[in-house]
């Protein structure tokens, strides 16, 4: 049985029992606790809470989870994925143990042609809580399964909580035997790699406190009604009815695996350390292209990081390997989006922006691998020049952390070179970085308690109501007050305030457009100055701003209205973006999907997918495209449809946005369609002029255009015919001829320059044979400690140095140190010969004594070496330094 076909079944079974299937959730979790979905039952999260009112008493999905705690360890078991997905059915107050058990029986071991999965009975044990005598009964009673295939287990096994104070309560679950040659006979307490869980049923009746997250905290008492949250690992289930051993050889990760083992020449099963990278690129090119799917571009930090760390693992080990630097993953990430279309569709009408983000992530980690190899060896040589065998873990976590350099990789070209890697402290580095990040997290006040304000005021109130698509200002009721995190029923002159009225015309940021600005006034009692709008949770519009004069108290009666000025100027850009998003795709292609914007007063920024840079030309031309349909002042409507109305409309859906089912499109004429839930102009006419700033890259495979709009665009033009007009003046030169005219004046320019340079190194030259003629023998070495003129650049240093050693032969040791302070920063530059070197002296060694002495470091090879410092009033004790270990050397 397919996967896409053990989700269906999963669905329907509980559509049929009266469950409202509900569509999985973006992997990306709205609860700012979060950073991916890593269980089926997050999105219900509010509802179990009582955050909030479920819409319906029974919902069953197939929700996308992404787990990254073990990240290190998959491909090294069969059991660990990074992707999974968990089919489950909830219950919200309405059915509980009694009705949740047979339901799952009867899924479980249907025959296939009644719509279960057909699992011999004979193979199933479950577990129970310790206490639970009720689910034992219900199992053996009512159910028929014989009592010595129900084991009991304790708190750590068979409790289950958020790991936070709130709702728990006891599990069962439901077990498969694969057979006495997987492991030995007694059930899931004795051996659980051959008793393997596919079920778990949590039966949700109380609320606990603080303490452990597995066990040993307090049960404070029951939940106002009992709910019901269960599990069903779908790849787990799909191996056991497709006959296979893991995850990795299903019908999904397995045609992934099987197409890498194909490019790269290995056959699977046939090399273990091979089998661990086919498994590491299958789960992670699955995973990626997910992740990519809702949205997650590749970047130094939170869900960025994670892509990009999987990205490189999977690219790491393709190189592995294949043994060369092939490119691999367009081809495997085609294959990813192929196996998972079924059950997501919009993998393949998104799969142009899904290969582009993939693709340049490629070829961006192929430059990376290139660099850090370069860093790497640096840093090999001065481990080995100071002697040492131990790559440090300082160096080893640089590499990771600034560079992407994974750290296995790291280990296995330092073992190459015969270093050990310091890994301990490498450890410490990455776990002082998560601390560090943890600690900034809880500095800003983000966690349940804090959302849970918000969520009160929703409950309390319910949504706002926003005015502002067609009116600027008007009456309110002041429905809750937050004041330092906390609900508040009056705030004072000078304080930060949130208000949440009962209906706004102020536009909470959201869609790239910032918030409006504005006042809410108190009639005879106050102002309050308000310079933002968030929706600190989904319905509820917060307006934060300062008390200007007098006080506001909950339940009061206001006037609320917007800065329309700068209303009008956002609006303005924002329609921009949308004309741009259409004239870059003409341009580009479909390709060119929306990254991410910013709409501000007369400006805007607007990202998208792009694998390489605009040319000249193209900027011109969309530039030109986009006053065109300006001049043509097209009508911009707006109305209310179904999404699936507004997709066969041609409408744009944002790539990764999330969408209800009623949904907002945008359009002018049939130039541009989107789905946006933004505010606009009447007409395009009514933005004046849009004039492009640049192009740039902003990310890996993004780029960002940016613009000015209406009077803000005006002034720049102005100010650069201004600017041009000058030049024309000063030059001479009519305007249409000053391209030509500057091209000569700088092409003169970089001739006279690179002929200063010429005379500039001849100068420093010739100084060569004077001090060389100039050398004293210190021992048996022959040396030359000397002061360059001030200016003298690095290269030409070691130039010089290089000359006056050529000129002092092989005949006896030669030292060669020279210094100079260009720019008020000393640095030197020594260089050994052959007979030096066997003699025992090290460029490197003494470059770094000098450097030292100037308040700095370096270091090189062991002929030639350079390094700087910070203190300019020390070159001459520098040299002498230098002299002083020459004389040590034996």
């Amino acid at each position: 049985m397919e996967t896409a076909e053990i989700a269906r079944r999963f669905l329907t079974f509980f559509e049929n029992n009266g469950h409202t299937v509900v569509p999985s959730a973006s992997l990306v979790a709205d609860d700012p606790t979060l950073l991916f979905v890593p269980a089926g039952m997050v999105p219900f999260k509010p509802y179990f809470l009582e955050q909030a009112t479920p819409p319906y008493d029974r919902a069953t999905s197939v929700q996308k989870c992404i787990r990254t705690n073990d990240i290190e360890e998959v491909g090294k078991t069969s059991r660990h994925a990074t992707f999974f997905q968990m089919l489950g059915n909830f219950s919200f107050g309405d059915y509980f143990k009694e009705q949740a058990i047979p339901l799952a029986w009867k899924l479980v071991t249907d025959p296939v042609a009644e719509g279960g999965f057909g699992i011999d009975p004979d193979r199933l044990w479950v577990t129970v809580y310790l206490d639970d005598d009720e689910a034992e009964a219900i199992w053996r009673d009512k159910v028929g399964v014989s009592p010595d295939r129900i084991q009991r287990r304790d708190m750590e096994d068979n409790f289950w909580s958020m790991g936070v104070p709130g709702p728990c309560g006891p599990c069962s679950e439901i077990f498969y035997d694969r057979g006495p040659e997987h492991g030995a006979e007694g059930g899931p307490v004795a051996d659980e790699d051959r008793y393997v869980e596919i079920w778990n049923l949590v039966f949700m009746q109380f609320e606990r406190g603080e303490g452990g997250t597995k066990k040993g905290y307090p049960i404070l008492g029951d939940l106002p009604s009992k709910n019901i949250d269960t599990g069903l690992g779908l790849e787990r289930l799909a191996s056991l009815l497709q006959g296979v051993d893991n995850i990795y050889e299903t019908d999904t990760l397995g045609r992934i695996l099987q197409r890498a083992a194909h490019l790269t020449g290995v056959a699977y099963g046939t090399n273990p350390r091979a089998d661990v990278s086919l498994r590491v690129i299958a789960d992670h090119v699955r995973s990626a292209t997910m992740l990519v799917a809702d949205g997650v571009k590749p970047g130094n930090e939170k869900g960025g990081y994670v892509l990009r760390r999987i990205l490189r693992r999977s690219i790491r080990n393709l190189r592995l390997l294949s043994g060369d630097e092939s490119f691999h993953m367009h081809d495997l990430t085609e294959t990813a989006i192929s196996v998972m279309s079924e059950q997501y569709p919009e993998l393949r009408a998104n799969a142009d922006q899904i290969h582009g983000v993939i693709d340049a992530e490629e070829k961006n980690f192929a430059d990376t691998l290139r660099s850090g190899t370069t860093l790497f060896n640096r840093a090999a040589e001065r481990t080995k020049a100071a002697g040492s065998t131990g790559f440090s873990g300082a160096d080893a976590f640089q590499l990771h952390d600034t560079y992407g350099f994974p750290i296995d990789l790291t280990l296995e070209m330092a073992a190459e070179q015969g270093l050990t890697v310091d890994e301990d402290a490498f450890r410490r580095l990455m776990q002082g970085q998560k601390d560090a990040a943890k600690a900034d997290a809880k500095a800003k006040k983000i966690g349940n308690a804090d959302v849970s304000t918000y969520a009160r005021l929703l409950e309390r109130s319910g949504p706002t109501d926003f005015l502002g698509y067609t009116e600027t200002e008007g009456e309110a009721t002041v429905l809750g007050l937050v004041v330092n995190g906390e609900d508040a029923t009056i705030a004072r002159a000078g304080d930060k305030v949130e208000l949440v009225l009962d209906r706004t015309p102020f536009y909470a940021e959201s869609g790239g457009q910032l918030a409006d600005k504005g006042t809410v006034t108190i009639d005879g009692r106050g102002v309050v100055d308000i310079d933002d709008v968030q929706k600190p949770i989904a319905g509820l519009f917060a307006h934060r701003g300062t008390v200007r004069s007098g006080e506001v108290v909950v339940d009061d009666t206001v006037h609320a209205a917007i800065d329309t000025g700068r209303r009008g100027s956002v609006s303005r850009s924002h329609s921009a973006t949308h004309l741009i998003h259409s004239a870059l795709r003409n341009a580009l292609g479909p390709s060119a999907g929306q990254a991410g914007s910013e709409n501000q007063p007369g400006r805007l920024r607007f990202d998208f997918t792009a694998g390489k840079a605009l040319t000249g030309d193209q900027l011109v031309h969309v530039e030109e495209e986009v006053n065109t349909v300006l001049a043509e002042d097209i009508e911009v409507r707006y109305h209310e449809t179904t999404l699936d109305n507004a997709l066969a409309m041609g409408a744009l859906a944002m790539f990764g946005e999330k969408y209800g089912d009623t949904v907002r499109m945008v359009e002018m004429s049939d130039y541009s369609r989107e789905l946006c839930g933004g505010t606009h102009v009447g007409a395009t006419g009514q933005l004046g002029l849009v004039k492009l700033l640049g192009e740039s890259s902003v990310g890996s495979g993004v780029r960002r255009v940016e613009a000015l709009v209406g009077i803000d665009a005006f002034r720049r033009l102005s100010t650069e015919s201004a600017l041009v007009g000058q030049l024309s003046e000063q030059l001479k030169t009519p305007r249409e001829d000053l391209p030509q005219r500057i091209d000569t004046m700088v092409s003169r320019l970089r001739a006279a320059e690179k002929e200063i340079e010429k005379l500039r190194a001849a100068q420093v030259l010739q100084a060569a044979d004077g001090l060389a003629k100039g050398a004293h023998d210190i021992g048996s070495v022959r040396v030359v400690a000397h002061r360059a003129p001030d200016g003298t650049g690095p290269d030409d240093l070691r130039t010089l140095a290089l000359d006056v050693r050529g000129r002092l032969g092989e005949d006896h040791p030669v030292a060669v140190a020279i210094v100079a302070v260009p720019k008020d920063r000393p640095v030197v530059v020594v260089a050994v010969n052959k007979t030096g070197q066997a003699a025992g002296l090290k460029a490197g060694d003494l470059v770094g004594v000098a450097a030292r002495a100037l308040g700095g470091g370096g270091g090189g090879k062991a002929d030639v070496a350079q390094g700087g410092g910070t203190d300019a009033s020390a070159v001459d004790a520098a040299l002498r330094a230098v002299e002083q270990r020459v004389s040590e050397v034996p």
